[in-house]
């Protein structure tokens, strides 16, 4: 089983500006690190599927897949639900459709696909 790592937390804690002030996170800026999260969980459960061969672990990481895509599609209704709470006045078709939104929010990187159920 191969792990992968990001390097973007090891080059923003080694960068020689010093750490910023921790501020309160908004809701809005924790659903988005939740579905920053939930992307790098899905892109490993897809890469750690391709590379098994033994059965039980292939039913492992389908089971992965699957939940993660469930957690994704939450997050992204999550995200919705947001967007239309913060402009309450806002008449309803003048909000972002949902694949707009996604698109804007956390785009998919091409070696992924988002299967319905």
């Amino acid at each position: 089983m191969k792990t992968y790592f990001s390097l973007k937390r090891f080059l923003k804690l080694s960068s020689a500006n010093p750490a910023p002030e921790p501020t309160a996170l908004t809701p809005r800026d924790m659903l988005l690190a939740d579905i920053e999260k939930t992307q790098n969980a899905l892109e490993i459960a897809y890469s750690n599927f391709d590379n098994v061969t033994d059965p039980d672990l292939i039913d492992c990481y389908i089971y992965e897949v699957n939940s993660a895509l469930k957690r994704y599609r939450f997050l992204l209704q999550q995200a919705s639900l947001m967007q239309e709470q913060e402009k309450p006045d806002t008449p309803k078709d003048d909000f972002l459709p949902e694949h707009e939104l996604v698109s804007q929010l956390c785009p998919i990187p091409s070696s992924l696909s988002v299967h319905q159920n």
